[in-house]
C-alpha cells in the first residue's frame, strides 16, 4: 500500500466533498462526537487521558464563606491622618497625651503594620500584628486587644 505524506486536503482543494461523499459524512457535530463535552466518559476518555487529565474531579478543600471571619484592615501609617481628621470633627478622646482611637467602633477589625506613626495612640481593635504593636508602642502608645467571643456554631440537623 502506497504510504500518502501529503495531507488529502491538499490534494481535495477543488473538490467540493474532499474525498467524503455526497451525503453530508463529515458535515455535523456527529463526526465529532457530539456537542461540548459530551462522550468526555465514553469515547473520547482517551483523549481527556492525554490531554487534559485534571478535567474531573476535585481537589482540596474550599472553606464556608459563613465560617470565614473578614477583615477589615487598617494600616499603622494611616493612623496619623486619621486622628487629624477626627480631631477636626470632635471625634478623638485625649487620656493625658493618648489620643484614644476605637478602631472596633470605627468598624475596622485588624491593626496592620505599614508606616510610621508619630503621635502616642491608644488604640482599641480586635486584633493586631505584632509589628503594629511594636511601632505604637515605640512612638509611645499602647493597644488594647478586645476579646470577641466567636459565634456559636451552627446547629446540625440530624441525619435521617
Amino acid at each position: 500500500m502506497v504510504v500518502r505524506r501529503r495531507r488529502k486536503s491538499r490534494s481535495m482543494r477543488g473538490i467540493r466533498t474532499h474525498g467524503y461523499g455526497s451525503v453530508g459524512q463529515h458535515r455535523k457535530s456527529g463526526s465529532r462526537g457530539g456537542r461540548g463535552a459530551a462522550g468526555m466518559h465514553k469515547h473520547k476518555w482517551s483523549w481527556v487521558l492525554k490531554y487534559f487529565p485534571d478535567w474531573f474531579g476535585k481537589r482540596g478543600f474550599t472553606y464556608p464563606v459563613r465560617l470565614r471571619e473578614q477583615y477589615k484592615t487598617i494600616n499603622v501609617g494611616e493612623l496619623n491622618e486619621l486622628v487629624k481628621y477626627l480631631e477636626s470633627r470632635g471625634g478623638v478622646e485625649k487620656e493625658g497625651e493618648l489620643y484614644v482611637l476605637d478602631l472596633a467602633a470605627l468598624g475596622y477589625n485588624k491593626l496592620l503594620g505599614r508606616g510610621e506613626v508619630d503621635s502616642k495612640l491608644k488604640v482599641i481593635v480586635y486584633k493586631a500584628s505584632k509589628e503594629a504593636v511594636e511601632k505604637i508602642r515605640r512612638a509611645g502608645g499602647e493597644v488594647v486587644l478586645l476579646e470577641r467571643q466567636s459565634p456559636p456554631p451552627a446547629p446540625r440537623k440530624p441525619s435521617s
